[in-house]
């Protein structure tokens, strides 16, 4: 019997394999130890906060169980093998619950840890100094009390935003809480009104919470610098009792000098300054006015403090007492030859002077007595006082007027007895009398007439001229005067005396005279524009003479001058360059014959026609003066003789002019066509374009773009745009002429579509493509009783439908234009399975067919079979060339004009086999 087959053994083996070891299994499991285990084994809970453990055995029946620990407990839950209970108000930075259960007489443990931590809720920042001193360290110190555990806490301490230092307490004890930084910074003017800050993180991130933050509040710090030296005092050593004198302190250097305070002070008074900041300095500026309980030595002060420190400067100043002297007149007013008493007075320790003269002894008046005259009027008296306070003599003075009553008294000083005044500006008229009461002074004409408005601003005119009484009178007496007034003006050129225009005839005598008013009496003389000699006297009148004279009339008080035109009238006469005898008009050229005649007044000019075609024609002028309104200017003009007359009321004067007439060139369709035409192969030519114009102009024409290469007979390269140019001594025209090359029809293709075989009943297709221009009109010619032809549009393709026996023949194809006709023919036959295709020209197309009417091409070749022949030009070769490229001859690129056609489009019938045979020819 055969064994086992070594697959079922290879099966039974691994079976044995498998049950061993699930055996060493079973083993393994039942000698496991029993364990206990609690959850979570490490936790981490906020302060305060609470907690399920969950503590559980593998025992299968434990004999009993429990959880150690030291914590408040809210509820528990139990099962066979597992114990849960909450936690509540955990508040130990750590703490160890123990798990346990009794299991076969073993106790099984399973010990967690449980930490807190608290939130940085307080971050404090101790406070700052009120002031702190630039350059000078300040502590800046930050507690964040009983938040951790510290070693997952972090604290920065900022400048605004700008972080000054960072501390990370990682690495500390888990029970460690609360932590403290402090920094030593060094003031600086920027720190003034900062803002400092401190800044607890507390990262519990990698324990599964979140990253807690929170900052002290801000505290701002104010620094400032204070100099050491001294303000700057400036106060005057002496102040009078009830005066006020300026006083300034300053200083230099503060920050910021806006907080300093300033204290000023006289004494125990206070002053109330004006301070002015300017940078790190300020002026403090105040008025201190003393009073008379303060008279004596007192003390100025000025105090500055600045971030509670302060500097101060005193300064001595002496309060003094010094009243205004005293001067009186015993009379102020007295009358001419009165006597007056003069008294200068002052305070007890003053020694006063009077004019000069002092007192005996300080405290003692001083005076002086005189007797009244006119010189004393006005006249000044000068009290002085002087007073020596601390060292320094003081001095006030007080003055007085003495006023005399006297008559009046007309000095000629003061009212000259001859008066000149300029005419025109508004002046002051004065005659003042002296005497007190000042008298009043009155001036009037003799005769009653005009009245001096004396001490008033008016104009001065010829009127005032004359002599006037002047009375002057006060309550003292009164005085009278004879005044003589005198108005000068400048002088004036008026037209009677001078006019503007003057008109002298040549040949006769005249003179030049100006008369001008004026006082005093002007001197008038005239002077030629351009010439610096005096016209005196008579003249004899040239036309030289004519032109502008300035006159000029002066005197003291000014000059006037005035243009004064002299006009020399005479005849009229002809020059050649400004009326030329030969004049050419030129037409549309807008000119007009100017002829320009000397004379005064300007001559009137008249030109007619003495013969020929201008007999009695008047010539138009151009106008001297050309204005707004030109002259007409004619189309045409009649040459010839004309006869100028010119004429004015001194003579007349005439003059022949012989006018000619030209005109610039000009081209129109008529002399130039834009269209030209040329026949190919004629003999060349130039375009036909002439131009009409008076010198006969001169006519070019070349072609735009591509010069025109000169042959001896017109191609078609020959076609384009000309740009033809006429050229006279009167300017050019230009014209654009398109030439287009015509040529005779030639027809260039015939071709059968398909070019193989076509049986009794199928369709072909003659396509007879022509070249002409103008273009050909096609036309055909089939065989007779040809029925069913279609043709195109345009008759270039003749098309079969249906084909049978008397479609067979010869069709020709005939191309027509104004230049001659051009045919070509082709043979089709239908027999049978065999289409022949023969083409040819006229003659030698037909020379071809008929040298050949018995011959059949029977080609059985391997290389020709299902092909195509092409016999070329029959005046050239008679040789058949396989088309499709087998059995090709030399001739095989030659190609017909029809084309090649695929050997597999040929349709060939059952039994038999098609070849198409193409005869080409001139």
């Amino acid at each position: 019997m055969p064994g086992p087959s070594p697959g079922l053994h290879r099966a039974l083996l691994g079976l044995w394999a498998v049950l061993g070891l699930g055996l060493l299994g079973l083993s393994a499991v039942a000698q496991e130890p029993f364990w206990a285990d609690l959850q979570p084994r490490v936790a981490l809970v906020e302060r305060g906060g609470s907690l399920w453990l969950n503590c559980s055995t593998n025992c299968p029946r434990p004999e009993r169980g429990g959880l150690e620990t030291s914590l408040r407990r809210n509820g528990t839950q139990r099962g066979l093998r597992w114990l849960a209970r909450q936690l509540v108000d955990i508040r130990e930075p750590e703490t160890q619950p123990v798990c346990f259960f009794r299991c076969a007489r073993r106790t099984l443990q399973a010990r967690g840890l449980i930490r807190t931590f608290q939130r940085p809720d307080r971050v404090e920042l101790v406070p700052l100094p009120a002031w702190q001193p630039v350059g000078e360290n300040f502590t800046l110190s930050c507690r964040v009390p009983g938040a951790g555990p510290r070693g997952s806490l972090t604290l920065t301490l900022l400048r605004g935003a700008q972080e000054l230092i960072r501390r990370s307490f990682a690495g500390e004890p888990p029970r460690a809480r609360g932590a403290v930084l402090t920094a030593t910074v060094l003031a600086r003017r920027e720190d003034h009104g900062a803002n400092f800050s401190c800044r607890a993180e507390l990262d519990l991130r990698p324990h599964g919470l979140g990253l807690f933050e929170n900052s002290s509040a801000t505290r701002e710090l104010r620094t400032f610098a204070l100099p050491p030296d001294p303000p700057l005092l400036a106060a005057p050593r002496l102040l009078e009792v009830g005066s006020g004198r300026l006083v300034s302190c300053a200083m230099d250097g503060l920050f910021p000098a806006s907080e300093a305070g300033v204290y000023l002070a006289l004494g125990d008074q206070r002053l109330s300054p004006d301070i002015t900041l300017e940078g790190d300095a300020f002026m403090a500026t105040a008025t201190a006015t003393a009073s008379a309980e303060q008279e004596g030595a007192r003390q100025l002060v000025c105090n500055v403090t600045l971030g509670g420190e302060s500097r101060e400067t005193r300064e001595n100043v002496t309060v003094y007492s010094f009243p205004e002297p005293l001067l009186t007149l015993s009379e102020p007013n007295a009358p001419e030859g009165k006597t007056v008493t003069v008294t200068c007075a002052a305070g007890a320790r003053a020694l006063v002077t009077l004019d000069g003269i002092p007192a005996a002894v300080p405290g003692q008046p001083a005076q002086l007595q005189l007797n009244a005259t006119e010189n004393d009027d006005r006249r000044s008296f000068l009290c002085d006082a002087t007073l020596e306070v601390n060292g320094e003599t003081l001095s006030k003075n007080e003055s007085t007027e003495l006023r005399v009553l006297y008559a009046p008294r007309l000095d000629d000083s003061d009212c000259p007895r001859s008066w000149t005044w300029p005419e025109g500006p508004e002046q002051t008229l004065r005659c003042e009398a002296r005497g007190n009461p000042a008298p009043s002074v009155h001036c009037a004409r003799p005769d009653g007439g005009a009245v001096l408005a004396l001490g008033l601003l008016g104009p001065i005119t010829r009127a005032l001229a004359g002599t006037y009484r002047c009375t002057a009178t006060n309550v003292q007496g009164q005085a009278v005067k004879d005044v003589t007034l005198t108005v000068e003006y400048a002088p004036a050129l008026d037209s009677v005396g001078c006019p503007e225009r003057i008109t002298w005839l040549e040949g006769t005598e005249a003179s030049l005279s100006c008369v001008a008013h004026g006082v005093p009496p002007p001197n008038v003389s005239c002077v030629r524009s351009g010439e610096a000699g005096v016209v005196e006297g008579l003249l004899h009148v040239v036309r030289e003479h004519a032109g502008t004279y300035r006159c000029e009339a002066t005197n003291a008080r000014g000059s006037a001058a005035k243009n004064v035109a002299v006009t020399v009238e005479y005849g009229p006469s002809f020059e050649e360059l400004s009326c030329p005898s030969n004049w050419t008009w030129v037409e549309g050229s807008g000119r007009l014959f100017s002829c320009e005649v000397d004379g005064k007044p300007e001559p009137s000019v008249v030109c007619v026609g003495s013969g020929g075609t201008s007999e009695g024609v008047l010539l138009p002028l151009a106008p001297p003066d050309p204005g707004p309104r030109a002259a007409l200017i004619p189309r045409e003009l009649a040459p010839g003789t004309y006869i100028c007359n010119a004429t004015n009321q001194h003579g007349s004067t005439v003059k022949m002019v012989s006018v000619s007439a030209e005109s610039p060139p000009q081209m129109d369709e008529s002399t130039c066509p834009s269209h030209q035409t040329w026949l190919e192969g004629a003999e060349a030519a130039a375009l036909a374009c002439s131009a009409r114009g008076r010198p006969s102009p001169q006519v070019r024409c070349s072609r735009e773009g591509t010069p025109r290469t000169q042959r001896l007979h017109v191609s078609r390269e020959d076609a384009g745009v000309y740009r033809c140019l006429a050229t006279n001594t009167h300017g050019t025209d230009a014209r654009i002429v398109t030439v287009g090359v015509e040529y005779r029809p030639v027809v260039a293709e015939l071709a059968a579509s398909p070019p193989g075989g076509v049986r009794p009943g199928g369709n072909f297709t003659l396509i007879c493509r022509a070249e002409a221009w103008p273009p050909a009109q096609i036309s055909w010619r089939a065989p007779p009783g040809a029925l069913n032809i279609g043709l195109s549009s345009n008759n270039s393709t003749l098309s079969v439908a249906g084909a049978v026996g008397s479609h067979g023949g010869e069709y020709e194809c005939a191309a027509t234009n104004a230049h001659g006709r051009h045919t070509r023919r082709i043979t089709v036959r239908v027999a049978g399975p065999w289409l022949w295709v023969a083409v040819g020209g006229a003659a030698g197309g037909a020379a071809l067919l008929a040298a050949g009417a018995g011959l059949a091409f029977y080609v059985q070749s391997t290389a020709c079979k299902k092909g195509e022949y092409n016999v070329q030009e029959a005046e050239s070769s008679g040789e058949a060339v396989c088309l499709n490229g087998a059995g090709a001859g030399a001739g095989a690129d030659t190609g017909a004009e029809g084309g090649t056609e695929a050997a597999d489009t040929a349709e060939a019938p059952a039994g038999g086999e098609v070849f198409a045979i193409q005869l080409t020819s001139a």
